[in-house]
């Protein structure tokens, strides 16, 4: 069987000498794997970047067996984060996570324009509560709406609003710009602490129950912000 199709490069490891087992999200086929003969030939091996677009011809025999890719570049989106280190880590940690969280051979298009929709993220000035805002998306699109509206507690004092989920244990707060989206208080610690949040659910809902672990790419780019 064959199909041909766009679709966003998430891994890629050694197969042997000179193959890798490339793992992508396509446009009308979900995620797949499959092996990339000669992908440490001059010809291919630059564009085969994690986040760029390609050209997918996949044969193979059948869904349960590792089929072969015959790839071409579409657009080098990865070459242009080189410069920036906090954002080409922020790519890593986004598309590691669209590999965590999705389903081999389980469609949906609404995945892939959110990959596509999280290059033009990068391009805005506050790219990263953009990114917080990405990634609650994509919890949502795989099944796990973290409504925070509906979640939390409203305290004013003065002319300061705080909001928070009061649990048994602790009194946790939600940065302001999570519930209001017209919040301007964009500092690096309520930058985090959004980050944190999403963690924390990620972990609790999704990671543990699975016995997955943290990703590491999504701690790298935490940690670089810091």
């Amino acid at each position: 069987m064959i199909w041909n199709d766009s679709a966003f490069l998430l891994s890629k490891n050694k197969y042997n000498e000179n193959s890798i087992i490339a793992e992508v999200y396509s446009e009308n086929h979900g995620k797949c794997s499959g092996v990339i003969f000669g992908a440490s030939s001059k010809k291919i091996k630059n564009y085969l970047q994690i986040g760029n677009l390609l050209h997918i011809n996949h044969t193979y025999k059948n869904t349960n067996k590792i089929g072969y890719f015959k790839v071409e570049i579409l657009k080098a989106f990865s070459p242009l984060y080189f410069h920036d280190q906090k954002k080409l880590m922020c790519l890593t940690s986004a598309l590691n996570l669209i590999k965590l969280l999705t389903v081999e051979h389980q469609e949906n298009s609404k995945i892939f324009i959110l990959i596509n929709d999280f290059f033009s993220i990068l391009d805005n000035n506050n790219w990263i509560k953009e990114y917080i805002f990405w990634e609650l998306k994509l919890l949502k699109l795989v099944g796990y709406d973290l409504e925070l509206n509906n979640l939390v507690n409203k305290e004013t004092i003065g002319n300061k609003t705080t909001y928070f989920v009061k649990s048994t244990k602790e009194k946790k707060i939600i940065p302001n710009f999570l519930i209001d989206k017209n919040n301007d208080e964009l500092d690096n610690s309520n930058l985090l602490n959004g980050l944190k949040l999403v963690g924390d659910y990620l972990e609790k809902n999704i990671l543990k129950p699975n016995n997955l672990n943290y990703p590491a790419p999504r701690q790298d780019f935490i940690k670089i912000l810091k």
